[in-house]
């Protein structure tokens, strides 16, 4: 327990209840100012200590020094001293005090008001006109400082136009475009380009150098077994020293034959597949086709894929008959067989240039090659040597102790060892280069096959490259690519089978059904496609982009997933390969043995993608007899139902005067008497309320209807 201590009380002081002078309060006599008065007039004692009543205060120089000056005192040097000194610290004081002053009272605060409001008024005037350039995508924020418009004003016309949007919020070009009229600016809107987009203009806007000639590109194409492989070892025999023509040539798919002046590049891709593949990537790196047909078999279903291929590259094909050595070759029924396919040869005064070679002895091997230079010097390719270099990928891999390894072909300029390249999704610098025949080179100019290393992923057959000066923008490129891909694998898989191609149709993406055909004869194609060609109307159509005898292999799969087409197999089947092939590319494959079963399904599929025909269909009809306003709840409707029924998830048409003046209404409510009803029959009373709408008259007719969907038919 503490006690509180209680205070000694105190008796009234002297003068106690009178009021003093200005601030000292009640009980200060008349004679104690007088006294500090003369206090201060007297030059203050050492420490600077004043004594009023009894106490001590210390005070500042600068007081003491007014109050001296004020008194008037100065008997001695130092108070002469204080006394300039403080009528210079009072006028100060004196300026500071009505500063202060002027700012307490609002001066101060009015003036910056003012200030602001001509800030603001001078922005206003300086609208600008004309054409104005922005950058892609845009906010009011930024539209406003373009435009000298005040964001306010942007807002409000935002509003008006029924979107409320704050000042760092975006908009879109056609909203920026049409508050500009309203000023009369043009507003030029740049799109930001990504750096896919700036590489692709850097190298299109570069100035070309000087042109010279090159080696054309050749690519073989043919069936299997048609001495294609054994063409391509004769012509590299002849140009290459004998053991460098072995495993490495082979493996990289690409060799060059010199003789004289004239150089060829012949590209042996790996099979339809990746030729197929690089088509689909829009890569055009081939210049000549040759199409390699045996004269002893003739045209082949492979053949037939190999002419679709070609003819879809857009380049020359040449083609070589070989086997003319065999004893059951047939010339004459061979090129029968190619005009079928349009390549009329020049024999029979086409336009379509056919050599008869022999890949055991050599006939015809040096009237191809010259063939081939002549189709050079007639499409004058032509290319730079002094540039970065640019050009595509014609295979990759992974090998052990390189990593990945890329096969390229230079189309322009000359690539050397550390170069900065960009492939696809792949970048990095150039550890090494080898050519054709495994030897190290430093540099590779114009139509050089050559290996390189040095790649951080394994790049893409097709894929096109370039030579930059900076291996952080190739990073950010490569980058950018892959985010690209992942977001389109991700958004959504290309349809291959047809149920998938069926969606798309019936959501109005595709409006063709692409088909690939194969069967046993000739005859059943024939027959097949005449069928199909007469299904299909306006709305879906069937396209055929292939069609060959035999069984279904893998590049029939590897175009069905270029061309998104579905596979139809007619008294074949497809190979084991092909069949894995499919399931990893999902791929639809769908064989048949009678005809008119193809014809049932597709045109079943058709149908399906036929947008629906819609029917209304009445239901009933009913009299409003008197109307009733109910608050917070609208007008309800009595009638009477004098034909058919009335339902309640019905649509309403609202009937005056033999005149429809409301359509497609809902009920929001329908009883019968007090107890809500789904149906009123016909005779009966029902009282109902039209969802949103309430002017509603005694007399109306009201009809109940619905909407019937009804499947087309081909």
């Amino acid at each position: 327990y503490i006690q509180r201590p209680v205070r000694s009380p105190r008796g009234p002081r002297p003068g106690a209840g009178r009021p003093g002078p200005r601030g000292r309060g009640p009980g200060y006599a008349p004679g104690d100012l007088l006294k500090e008065r003369e206090a201060a007039s007297q030059p203050p004692p050492p420490g600077g200590d004043v004594k009023l009543g009894g106490k001590s205060k210390r005070r500042s120089p600068r007081r003491t020094a007014g109050r001296t000056a004020d008194s008037g005192g100065q008997t001695q040097t130092q108070g002469q001293g204080q006394g300039t000194g403080a009528k210079k610290w009072k006028s100060q004081d004196l300026a500071e005090r009505k500063q202060r002053l002027a700012a307490a009272s609002g001066g101060g605060l009015r003036r910056r008001r003012a200030s602001v409001s001509r800030k603001f008024s001078d922005q206003g005037s300086s609208i600008k006109t004309g054409k104005v350039e922005i950058e892609d995508p845009m906010t009011i924020k930024s539209l406003s400082s373009a435009t000298g418009i005040k964001s306010a004003e942007i807002i409000k016309k935002l509003m008006g136009m029924g979107l409320f949007a704050t000042v760092n919020q975006g908009i879109d070009r056609e909203m920026a475009e049409t508050i500009c009229l309203d000023y009369e600016i043009e507003l030029v809107v740049a799109v930001s380009k990504s750096a896919e987009e700036e590489l692709l203009d850097q190298f299109a806007d570069r100035a070309v150098g000087d042109l010279s000639p090159r080696a054309p590109v050749v690519t073989f194409l043919g069936h299997v077994d048609h001495g294609k492989t054994s063409l391509l070892d004769k012509i590299r025999n002849t140009g290459v020293a004998e053991g460098e023509a072995g495993g490495i040539t082979q493996h990289i798919g690409a060799s060059r034959y010199d003789k004289g002046d004239s150089h060829v590049v012949f590209l042996d891709t790996p099979g339809h597949e990746a030729f197929t593949a690089m088509r689909a990537r829009g890569a055009n790196m081939t210049d000549v086709v040759v199409l390699v047909v045996a004269a002893d078999d003739g045209v082949m279903p492979q053949t037939v894929e190999a002419i679709s291929h070609a003819k879809a590259s857009g380049v020359p094909i040449v083609v070589a008959l070989n086997k003319i050595d065999v004893p059951n070759a047939n010339v004459t029924r061979a090129l029968g067989q190619l005009a079928e396919h349009d390549l009329q040869a020049r024999q029979w005064g086409g336009d379509t240039e056919v050599i008869e070679t022999s890949a055991i002895t050599g006939v015809g091997v040096d009237d191809l090659t010259e063939l081939l230079s002549l189709e050079a010097e007639l499409l004058e390719l032509k290319a730079e040597n002094d540039a970065p270099a640019t050009g595509f990928v014609v295979e990759s891999q992974m090998k052990p102790g390189l990593g990945p390894v890329a096969t390229l072909l230079v189309r322009n300029g000359t690539l050397k060892v550390g170069d900065v390249i960009i492939a696809g999704r792949s970048h990095g610098r150039i550890r090494n280069m080898t050519d054709y025949k495994g030897e190290v080179i430093k540099e590779a100019g114009p139509s050089t096959p050559l290996e390189i290393s040095g790649l951080d992923e394994v790049a893409q057959a097709g894929d096109k490259f370039f030579v930059l000066e900076d291996i952080d923008r190739a990073r950010s490129i490569a980058q950018e690519r892959r985010t690209a891909v992942r977001a389109k694998e991700l958004a959504t898989a290309p349809a291959k089978s047809l149920e998938d191609l069926l969606g798309q149709i019936q959501a109005g993406e595709v409006t063709q059904l692409a088909i690939i055909l194969k069967a046993d004869v000739q005859g059943s194609i024939e027959a097949i496609v005449g069928v199909l060609e007469k299904l299909g109307n306006e709305d879906v159509k069937v396209n055929i982009i292939h069609t060959a005898v035999g069984g279904i292999t893998t590049g029939d799969v590897t175009l069905a997933e270029a061309s998104n087409a579905i596979i139809l197999g007619f008294n074949v089947i497809a190979d084991s390969t092909a069949r894995h092939l499919a399931e990893a590319k999902k791929v639809d494959i769908r064989t048949y043995r009678v005809i008119y079963d193809i014809a049932d399904d597709i045109k079943a599929a058709l149908e399906q993608g036929l947008a629906p025909e819609i029917r209304e269909e009445s239901l009933g009809r009913a009299e409003v007899r008197q109307t009733f306003k109910v608050s917070r709840i609208g007008t309800i409707a009595g009638c009477i139902v004098t034909e058919g029924n009335a339902v309640r998830n019905a649509k309403v048409r609202i009937i005056r005067n033999n005149i429809v003046i409301e359509s497609e209404r809902s009920l929001e409510s329908l009883k019968r008497f007090k107890d809500d009803a789904k149906e009123v029959r016909s005779g009966m009373e029902c009282g109902l309320k039209i969802a949103g709408y309430d002017d509603i008259k005694e007399g109306d007719i009201l009809e109940f209807y619905k909407q019937v969907e009804i499947a087309r038919k081909l």
